[in-house]
């Protein structure tokens, strides 16, 4: 059986574990040509054979800009890095902010302005963003700055959808809920009592457990495939009934 996305190419970014790993894996099952990149290359050992896998800082505009030049457009887009910054406004630092939003607002804007006009250019494509389930209708303690950054995704993605939805270019974002990846552990490892912290994360889940990176990316390959073909401009909730 043909895959649902035999011919085209994508490239995923923070594609070296959690999600980021498991949409590569899921795009390049469904047949794409999978571009992987990673601020730790070291992380993208062991993805499959054909699948390209750079070394890439999102955060480093030159690198970024440097990085799209040198390479044509691609079909798929995943803006995927980011980071989740816990505690109260008291909590935060400007610093914090800043990188709150540097890395989960700014790198989108930065590689999709550097990507943009190749994928027009080539006929137009698709845009995929990491929002979250906390964000512009939801939030949850000890989440400022995370939920405010990830609420602007979801701005940036309906606007981003509006102004060149005639351009051939889709755009959407998906927003999960708790989701089992390396990150999480390593927040969980921070807390006094990690078991007990683990228990607070499945508790807040309605379903009563975790996500998992592997289902989370069944849909992004149904929002980058020709599956969803008519929708842009959407935040789709994979969030195990939190937003409820």
């Amino acid at each position: 059986m043909t895959g649902r996305l035999q011919g085209k190419s994508a490239l995923v970014t923070a594609a070296g574990q959690g999600m980021g790993r498991a949409a590569v894996l899921a795009f390049a099952r469904e047949g794409a040509r999978v571009i992987a990149t990673d601020l730790k290359p070291e992380l993208l050992a062991g993805l499959p054979a054909g699948v390209s896998t750079r070394q890439l800082d999102v955060l480093d505009d030159a690198a970024v800009q440097a990085f799209v030049e040198g390479m044509a457009a691609v079909d798929i887009l995943f803006n995927c890095a980011g980071y989740v910054h816990q505690g109260t406004i008291l909590d935060c630092s400007v610093a914090d902010w800043d990188f709150s939003f540097d890395l989960n607002v700014r790198s989108m804007f930065v590689l999709t302005k550097a990507m943009l006009p190749k994928m027009i250019g080539a006929g137009g494509g698709v845009i995929l963003n990491m929002a979250s389930v906390l964000g512009a209708h939801k939030a949850a303690p000890n989440r400022l700055a995370y939920a405010a950054s990830k609420a602007a995704v979801a701005g940036f993605t309906r606007a981003l959808a509006v102004d060149h939805v005639k351009q051939g270019i889709r755009v959407n974002c998906v927003c999960p809920g708790t989701v089992d990846t390396p990150s999480l552990g390593d927040r969980i490892q921070a807390f006094a009592d990690p078991v007990q912290a683990r228990k607070d994360f499945v508790a807040r889940q309605p379903m009563g457990r975790l996500a998992t990176a592997e289902e989370i990316a069944e849909t992004f390959v149904y929002l980058v495939s020709d599956e969803s073909s008519f929708m842009t401009g959407q935040a789709i909730f994979v969030d195990g009934g939190m937003s409820l």
